[in-house]
């Protein structure tokens, strides 16, 4: 069977990697797509994932986003008439969605992010097949046009995918359960020039340019609790601030200026992950994987997520809302050695009992192939 992959962002990489490899060892011919976007494409090559290059990101402006959309759709439908593929698999691409209903190929979309309004309602009624998350209501998605039976959802969250798979480097098997490894990689922090012998912070900033964000009032204005973080908190311990545009590293490296460290090239997220003590998230795919991992982490989302709802819940994630909360958090984590160990503990738990979706996924494809 062919089948195409649009992989638009860093998660997706993470994500789709191992269905690729999956596939292509059970005989699939596979064409993997993206656009040029700085995150998604050094990522796609520091983890050896070969990606066709088509059009671009179209930024946080609207005109943009409609215009290189629609560029991108045009130069793709020229590509995969030509590839002609049984099966169209991407994270709700908009994209891909129009260019495979158009086509008439079936299309597999995985989404965990209802409150993404524009990109749901552009994807989701062309789907064949929606999966997602368990914990994300159906109801969630019937607004947007599918129906219940359309949807498969899956017991875990998605950094399962990578996370259960990173055995050698993120954990080690006792008693026949996967736990974290402890101990931090002293080679990698001192090639990003961070001192090992400091505790940690690492933020991670807010996707900006998002339509979800930029075109919404937010509960909270994550730069303001960045600004509270650095300035109270630097003199003591590293911070480390990822950003997800240049612009973003540009100006976080004027206003932090010897304060914090803003790391300027694209790492291996779950890597840093493991080598930092705090995490500090204004997005979603980070701060679950922190979570997961066993990180003491604090959302600072600036509107509500299913899966930020749901890792506060079972006790993996703390929401700040207001410095006097992210100071609270943030001495207690730093001076509590015993409660990060209970947070550990507790997220190898949970981790152990979720359901992989890249799983759930080839089974899937596996009964299209039979058909």
């Amino acid at each position: 069977m062919k089948i195409w992959f649009d992989i638009l962002t860093p998660k997706q990489i993470m994500f789709f990697k191992p269905a690729i490899s999956i596939l292509q060892t059970q005989g699939h011919e596979v064409l993997c797509t993206s656009r040029n976007y700085r995150e998604a494409n050094e990522l796609s090559r520091l983890m050896g994932l070969n990606l066709l290059m088509i059009g671009n990101h179209g930024g946080s402006d609207l005109y943009d986003k409609l215009f290189q959309s629609s560029k991108r759709i045009m130069k793709l439908a020229k590509i995969i008439s030509k590839f002609s593929p049984d099966l169209v698999i991407s994270f709700s691409s908009p994209e891909a969605s129009r260019v495979s209903f158009g086509l008439g190929i079936n299309h597999i979309g995985f989404n965990d992010s209802p409150h993404a309004e524009a990109v749901a309602r552009l994807t989701i009624p062309l789907l064949t097949k929606l999966f997602s998350p368990s914990v994300i209501p159906i109801s969630a998605w019937k607004k947007y046009g599918i129906s219940s039976n359309q949807v498969i959802q899956y017991k875990g969250l998605d950094p399962v995918a990578w996370l259960s798979r990173d055995i050698d480097e993120t954990t080690f098997r006792l008693n026949g359960r996967k736990r974290p490894r402890v101990g931090k990689d002293f080679e990698f922090l001192k090639g990003l020039k961070i001192d090992h012998s400091r505790k940690t912070i690492l933020i991670r900033l807010e996707e900006s340019k998002a339509a979800y964000i930029s075109n919404k009032n937010l509960r909270v204005r994550p730069l303001d609790l960045v600004d509270f973080v650095v300035n109270n908190f630097a003199d003591n311990t590293t911070i480390i601030i990822l950003c997800r545009y240049p612009d973003q590293i540009t100006e976080m490296s004027k206003r932090f200026r010897n304060k914090a460290i803003v790391l300027r090239q694209v790492v291996d997220g779950v890597k840093l992950l493991r080598n930092i003590d705090i995490f500090v998230g204004a997005g979603g795919t980070m701060t679950a994987e922190s979570a997961l991992l066993g990180k003491p982490t604090i959302s600072i989302a600036p509107i509500q997520f299913y899966i930020d709802d749901y890792l506060r819940k079972i006790g993996l994630v703390i929401q700040a809302s207001s410095p006097l909360q992210i100071d609270k958090l943030l001495k207690s984590f730093l001076d509590d050695e015993q409660e990060c160990i209970l947070i550990q503990n507790r997220a190898a738990r949970i981790l152990n009992k979720m359901e992989d979706p890249i799983e759930k996924l080839v089974k899937y494809v596996s009964t299209i192939d039979k058909k």
